[in-house]
């Protein structure tokens, strides 16, 4: 927990064992951890004045010394399908896009985890943005809390959330961990661990420390089973190649006394990775892996140099893998038109990379 001094702490940011060590440090008693997060997660209030079962002398106190901070919402736009995009504001010229995607049975939010990505993934609008900054605690936690609110106006449910968005959750561990945390705190929002998944692209360390502290979903941005073209449209593959990235979806896959199966996200790009062969590639792949297999038709943004494979490709490449035994599944592009389909995602990034793309 950040020390206490002329700054303002965003309790938002904060995990139940760090109220816990903030309340101490204040010569409170735990109970008081309980308090916050029911007026917080549960009550929604966001004004110390309005939590009247604490002490008047801690409620000035904590205005003092404490905020509970929410980005200012800069637009909200509404697909004819129902899906919802804000764009939240942060500061100098960045801002986040998060969606919410409600189905019958469930409702997804896709929220952001850094300001734009450093990743350059060449099929992501928001890799071609940059990158600036990892997001805090705070700001991941404020995007459930913004939607929530607006969600249950509509009498719509909110029930999983997904690190989907911007940037890659796992280059910024800390803060991504401590969100999950509180997803999963009953005191908080009390999801249940496969309501609520981490997509990441690759970061092979970081998916073993991802296994070893966390119980939630893991997804896997492959898009390629063979090097040499996953070296193009994933350049971290370079680094942590496909060899590698399996080993530790074994590792992840076998840890913990609950059984597991990984995500594995596949963009379909016309006439670059949708051919038999890379079918085949794939089933080889995932022969022997607990896995799901989710098809993503290729959503496009300005200056891409891709194609959404047809509908007649997507449906053979998806058949090919049924018949192989592996479950698999098309993902429905849903909001495209207000751009808030997968990987259209852009938001406003003041680059800090100095690439170009």
């Amino acid at each position: 927990m950040q020390e206490l001094g002329n700054f303002k702490t965003n309790l938002l940011g904060l995990t139940q064992a760090q109220l816990d060590d903030f309340f101490a440090q204040l010569g409170e008693k735990k109970f008081r951890t309980q308090q916050i997060m029911q007026w917080l997660y549960q009550k929604e209030i966001f004004d110390f004045d309005q939590m009247l079962n604490l002490s008047q002398g801690l409620r000035d106190k904590l205005k003092k010394i404490a905020c509970l901070d929410l980005p200012k919402i800069a637009s909200l736009h509404r697909s004819s399908d129902g899906t919802i995009k804000w764009v939240l504001d942060l500061d100098e010229n960045n801002a986040i896009e998060m969606v919410f995607i409600p189905e019958k049975e469930r409702g997804t939010l896709c929220i952001s985890s850094q300001v734009g990505c450093a990743l350059a993934c060449t099929f992501c609008s928001t890799a071609q943005q940059g990158f600036n900054r990892n997001l805090t605690t705070a700001e991941i936690m404020a995007q459930i809390l913004i939607a929530k609110k607006e969600v249950n106006s509509q009498n719509k449910r909110l029930s999983n959330v997904v690190f989907m968005g911007m940037g890659e959750p796992l280059l910024n561990e800390e803060a991504v961990f401590n969100a999950t945390d509180l997803l999963l705190d009953d005191r908080a929002y009390g999801l249940s661990r496969r309501k609520v998944t981490l997509s990441t692209s690759g970061v092979v360390p970081a998916i073993k420390r991802f296994a070893d502290t966390s119980s939630v979903s893991l997804a896997i941005s492959l898009h390629s089973a063979k090097d040499s073209l996953r070296d193009e449209l994933v350049p971290i593959n370079k680094k942590y190649p496909i060899e590698k990235l399996m080993e530790v979806c074994q590792y992840y896959l076998d840890k913990g006394d609950q059984k597991r199966h990984i995500l594995f996200e596949y963009v379909m790009l016309s006439g670059v990775n949708d051919g038999n062969e890379d079918a085949d590639a794939l089933i080889k792949l995932l022969k022997n892996v607990s896995a799901k297999v989710n098809l993503i038709p290729f959503n496009v943004f300005p200056k891409t140099i891709y194609k959404c494979s047809s509908a007649d490709v997507i449906k053979k490449f998806q058949d090919r893998l049924h018949n192989a035994g592996i479950k698999t599944m098309t993902r429905r592009t849903r909001g495209d038109d207000i751009v808030a389909a997968c990987g259209q995602l852009a938001g406003e990034v003041n680059d800090k990379t100095k690439r170009n793309l």
